[in-house]
């Protein structure tokens, strides 16, 4: 109290900023538990054993299907975009010279894909995965359709993540006789790792929460693919079925609930394992 009306006297900007700060923090925080709280307080109540089941029927509106669609989905989708995003963050970071015309042209691109709507990616993976390649509305084209969604910022992500990475690390590093590759390996990659992480855990929350991109792909079939031709239904998918036929809305906010555990458990596995790395 006595350092907050000291920095009052002295500069009574520095202390108006410190309050307008504190209240965004505030104001940010409610947001999001009031969006929590009301998807669990509306869910939970209606989350019952029949919406487990293996197969999906009229009776029971099972959400099981969706959700190993949805896991199906995502795995892909990360062995997909991970390497690829990370290794090419990489070789801008580490092995591209520095300001060099190409690095700009990359990275200007990846942002304008960044910013590209969903429902684009999904009319080209429909158009070119599912009508030039053949694959029709299957896993397949969704988990190549929603790579490449993420594929630019786990690019970002990652090569923000290499770039905070202080100089002195790779200096010495070099200094004691360690090669370009095995300095990333060993010392940069670790280091940024849990940045890396951080690029991972969005890229999943917009794999889970894509609709408009997965009806065009994977299509909205409620069943669980027998194969990676398959097609099949996502929990967000299968959320804007059930809310948009109006006849379970009980089972679509059962659905949210599920949906959002699903991803806090991700997040959560996901940061501890950042702190694994971070303190091995």
């Amino acid at each position: 109290m006595v350092l907050i009306k000291s920095l009052f006297r002295k500069k009574p900007v520095d202390l108006l900023l410190l309050l307008l700060t504190w209240l965004s923090i505030v104001l940010a925080a409610a947001v999001l538990m009031l969006v929590v709280g009301y998807v669990l307080i509306n869910g939970l109540p209606h989350i019952r054993p029949s919406l487990f089941a293996m197969q999906f029927t009229t009776q029971n509106q099972s959400l099981f299907p969706a959700l190993v669609g949805t896991l199906m989905i995502v795995g892909l989708s990360l062995i997909l975009a991970v390497p690829l995003g990370v290794f090419a963050a990489i070789y801008l970071v580490e092995y591209a010279k520095r300001g060099s015309r190409f690095v700009h042209i990359v990275r200007l691109t990846t942002e304008t894909l960044a910013g590209i709507p969903s429902i684009v990616y999904g009319l080209f993976g429909f158009i070119f995965f599912g009508v030039f390649l053949g694959w029709g509305l299957s896993l397949m084209s969704g988990s190549f359709t929603t790579a490449i969604m993420i594929l630019p910022l786990i690019m970002r992500t990652t090569e923000e993540s290499l770039k905070s990475v202080p100089d002195t690390y790779r200096e010495g590093s070099f200094g004691l006789g360690a090669g370009r590759l095995r300095t990333v390996v060993r010392i940069v990659l670790p280091a940024a790792m849990p940045g890396i992480l951080a690029g991972i855990i969005l890229a999943i929350g917009r794999i889970v929460g894509e609709t408009a991109a997965i009806i065009f792909t994977l299509g909205n079939v409620a069943r669980m693919p027998n194969s990676l031709f398959d097609t099949g239904r996502t929990l967000s998918a299968h959320m804007y079925a059930l809310a948009n036929e109006g006849t379970h809305p009980g089972e679509a906010h059962a659905t949210a609930a599920v949906l959002l555990i699903v991803v806090i458990l991700i997040n959560a596995l996901s940061s501890r394992i950042a702190r694994l790395i971070k303190s091995s």
